[in-house]
Parts: structure tokens; C-alpha cells; sequence
């Protein structure tokens, strides 16, 4: 007997999206991880909801690869965290992969109107 498809979990994000949705969140200016996933819920009515497991490595290779850089700072609450902010790198980054998605869902938008 066949077994039907797996479905992905509800809010499970497309591999390479998060560094996207996380270059837009920054794109209105720095802040904390923290901040940047409670925002991609808000924004995304809680369809989207971004787990820590998730986001601080993809922070971190972001970092890395120079789309964004951090600085130490307090939050609202007076806490210590580490803020991240867009590079001139991060911005271009967000521009192409802006467009390359627009492309991809207007594609996958095609092929679900066909027929």
C-alpha cells in the first residue's frame, strides 16, 4: 500500500528563505535576534515562526559570509544582546534574492493556475 505524502509542519520555510526574510526584517534598520523572529511572526500573521535552533546559525553564517554585521547593545528591557545590522554587501544580497524569489513564486504561480 502506498503511503501518502510527507507533509511539511505548518510555517516550515522553503531551505534558503530565512536568510531572506531575515535581510528584509533588517532592511528597516538593526536589531536582535530575538526581535528579528518575533517581527517575521507578527509580519506573517504566525504562519512564520522562526526557532532559535534555526535562526542563531543562520545569523551566524550570514555573518560570516559579510551580509550583516553585529554589535553589542542593550534591548528595550535593559538586557545585553547582540544587534545585527545589513552590510552594503547584506543590502545587494537582499535586492538579488528579492528578485530571484518574485521569480520563483511568480513560476510556482504559474504552474498552480495552469489547468
Amino acid at each position: 500500500m502506498a503511503r501518502p505524502p510527507a507533509r511539511a509542519p505548518q510555517g516550515e520555510l522553503l531551505q534558503g528563505t530565512l536568510p531572506l526574510l531575515i535581510l528584509r526584517t533588517l532592511a528597516t534598520g538593526p536589531n536582535h535576534g530575538f526581535a528579528i523572529a518575533r517581527r517575521i511572526r507578527q509580519i506573517s500573521k504566525a504562519v512564520l515562526r522562526i526557532e532559535q535552533g534555526s535562526l542563531y546559525p543562520a545569523l551566524h553564517r550570514m555573518e560570516l559570509d559579510g551580509i550583516i554585521d553585529s554589535y553589542w547593545g542593550t534591548t528595550e528591557n535593559n538586557r545585553k544582546a547582540k544587534y545585527y545590522r545589513l552590510t552594503r554587501r547584506g543590502t545587494r544580497e537582499l535586492a538579488s534574492e528579492t528578485e530571484r524569489w518574485n521569480s520563483i513564486a511568480a513560476a510556482v504561480a504559474a504552474v498552480l493556475q495552469e489547468g
